[in-house]
């Protein structure tokens, strides 16, 4: 899907173009899970090489800078919504092209970091001013990783208090799949945070200044971006060093609570087993003491009931049950 926009003195407007008609400066292309067709086109009318078109195509694309005949590549990875997972979270690469007179977004599918950059929020953003943009990007990007690590917190709370109650493994088998999550959220974070340290190398080039140039009111932004990959860096290690010991200390949970439920059948195992041991004496068909008395049945169970009791209560002592 592509889509053109273009922020104007009366706001963000859809641009719609012809065959072959070129897009206004300071336009902004968005792709979503583009066609091969649609790639073309986008190549043709902005003049972005169509390795850099293809490249967040990759799911495996890691994060990265860049630049080439004019046009400067931006590669980061985003938090999305996935259903694979039990908990439905993943990365996916978000690539960021800025040419001379326009910026292009390349992804696989619709995120939540570009969700905000519509026309009901047309007055928080710019698309002619491209350097600011970017930034601003890479800030919501920031962002939805925070925002999507405080859910996981509250899903550790949530399968912690129901770990306290069971002794099935689904609970331990959701914190796995939190903590893969939060493996890839690490990898993306630090590369991300790359990403911005090579930006800022970048700001600093006067030959790119055609393209991207930063501003003195850009800078605080660029600050901002910093601080807050590096909150969500902090963050995602804590919570992961947390889930870790988490997963250590509920597995010895559980595993001693089976321990305790095995112990206790052991001893109940034992103590009945003492009345069946009593009659399988008794049924012999040899002589037995009170065969010939007429309760003699009741001298049986008697002697098995005492026996029974007096086990019984030397477990109970011993705290078996």
């Amino acid at each position: 899907m592509r889509k053109i926009f273009a922020t104007t003195d009366e706001g963000l407007a859809e641009v719609v173009l012809a065959n072959g008609e070129k897009a206004p400066p300071g336009s902004w292309i968005r792709l979503a899970k583009p066609t091969a067709a649609e790639l073309r086109d986008v190549s043709e009318v902005t003049g972005t090489p169509m390795d850099f078109l293809q490249a967040a195509l990759d799911m495996e694309e890691p994060s990265r800078i860049d630049v080439e005949e004019g046009h400067i590549l931006i590669i980061t990875n985003v938090p999305k919504y996935d259903e694979g997972f039990s908990l439905g979270y993943d990365t996916i690469p978000l690539g960021i092209i800025i040419s001379h007179d326009s910026i292009t977004t390349v992804c696989l599918e619709e995120n939540e970091v570009l969700d905000d950059f519509d026309t009901l929020h047309h007055f928080l953003f710019d698309t002619r001013k491209r350097t600011r943009f970017l930034l601003q990007i890479l800030y919501k990007c920031a962002v939805v990783f925070l925002k999507d690590i405080r859910v996981m917190n509250k899903h550790t709370d949530e399968i912690e208090r129901d770990l306290r109650r069971s002794m099935k493994n689904k609970e331990l088998f959701l914190l796995l799949d939190l903590q893969k999550t939060l493996t890839y959220f690490t990898v993306a974070l630090r590369s991300n945070r790359n990403v911005i340290e090579r930006l800022m190398r970048l700001f600093s080039n006067p030959a790119l200044h055609g393209i991207v140039k930063l501003r003195e009111d850009d800078e605080e932004l660029l600050e901002d971006v910093r601080i807050e990959f590096d909150q969500a860096i902090e963050m995602v290690q804590m919570h992961g060093e947390v889930l870790a010991s988490m997963m250590d200390a509920f597995a010895s949970v559980i595993s001693n609570n089976l321990n305790i439920v095995m112990k206790f059948l052991t001893s109940v195992t034992i103590v009945m087993a003492i009345p069946t041991m009593i009659a399988s004496f008794f049924g012999m068909n040899v002589p037995v003491p009170w065969r010939d008395s007429a309760i003699g049945f009741v001298y049986a169970m008697v002697v098995a009931l005492a026996l029974t009791i007096s086990v019984a209560v030397v477990f109970w002592k011993k705290k078996m049950f």
